[in-house]
């Protein structure tokens, strides 16, 4: 089904309660003691969890949690001092980050990282160019048929990608001229333009407005549901994680301070604590102000001494 982008939202629902405990075949990513310091600081301190094949995880936190710090030695963009990463049952801890992208691992980042100079057609096409097409650099001389072949199949799932994103009336502009809300969904139809197993989102609902703030929603669950990966959700909007997440697990000062089904992390007072109590309950709604008893100071009440107040 076609989704453009001036569409209204398809609100996705699905039951966080009724998972079943993850087997090892279930699992995707599991993180062992990791821990990152910089010099005498630690950032990240033998901090634990797995994520399972078709499980949207939420990881929470406030500034200076360690949430993006975590996101660079999943993706190998980082090493840690100490742990272990382990990627569909493979220890990847000593692996780049190029040999985790091609085993299937997708990233996004906080700040919008597409390829300004190119459409948005040729943004999305990048990202399968690593498959080749076959024949080396003669077959580009001579444009094998093998080449043709594969060409015209990378050019038809990119444009299943654009259509799913909602992205194909914009398919010729460039990136760099895009809104940030357009300019995200590229970010992301690039990162499943090749079929992911692990999605690391990092806040990709940042600058978006509430239209475009469900959309991504939607595909979210599209992905974790019609490619059966897990998703890494971090995200500053606290209501959006508990949304869309079938789990969520909270840092703080590069320690896991919980980890559980949204319902009780929001309860959890540990993490109130560490949000000022306010931002986690995404349901309450605000107390009415106390009305003041005593008068305005610039309308005093009129009294009985006063003789401007007789008629």
């Amino acid at each position: 089904m076609q989704h453009l982008w001036g569409e209204p939202p398809v609100t996705v629902t699905h039951e966080q309660d009724q998972r079943v405990p993850a087997t090892g075949d279930e699992l995707m990513l599991s993180l062992s003691d990791i821990t990152v310091r910089f010099g005498g600081i630690t950032a990240l301190g033998g901090v634990s969890f797995d994520a399972n094949r078709g499980e949207v995880l939420g990881i929470i936190g406030p500034n200076g949690a360690g949430k993006t710090t975590l996101f660079d030695v999943v993706s190998g963009v980082r090493s840690p001092n100490e742990g272990k990463v382990v990627l569909d049952g493979k220890d990847v801890t000593s692996a780049s980050s190029t040999g985790r992208a091609r085993s299937g691992l997708r990233r996004t980042f906080q700040r919008v990282q597409t390829f300004g100079w190119l459409s948005v057609e040729d943004n999305v096409l990048a990202a399968i160019e690593w498959r080749g097409g076959g024949g080396g650099f003669l077959a580009d001389l001579a444009y094998s048929p093998t080449r043709r072949k594969r060409e015209k199949q990378r050019r038809a799932r990119v444009e299943e990608v654009l259509e799913r994103c909602g992205l194909l009336p914009v398919r010729t502009e460039l990136a760099g001229s895009l809104p940030i809300g357009v300019a995200r969904m590229v970010e992301l139809a690039r990162a499943i333009v090749d079929e992911p197993k692990l999605l690391l989102l990092d806040e990709p609902a940042s600058g978006l407005d509430e239209t475009e703030t469900a959309r991504l929603g939607e595909q979210i669950q599209a992905a974790r549901n019609d490619f059966g990966c897990a998703v890494l959700l971090v995200e500053h909007n606290a209501g959006f994680v508990m949304e869309q997440s079938d789990r969520v697990v909270v840092l703080n000062l590069g320690t896991k301070l919980a980890e559980g089904l949204p319902a009780e992390i929001q309860k959890n007072q540990a993490v109130r604590d560490a949000y000022l109590g306010e931002t986690l309950d995404t349901t309450a709604e605000e107390p009415a102000p106390a009305a003041d008893p005593s008068p305005p100071p610039d309308d005093p009440t009129p009294s009985a001494s006063d003789p401007t107040s007789a008629e």
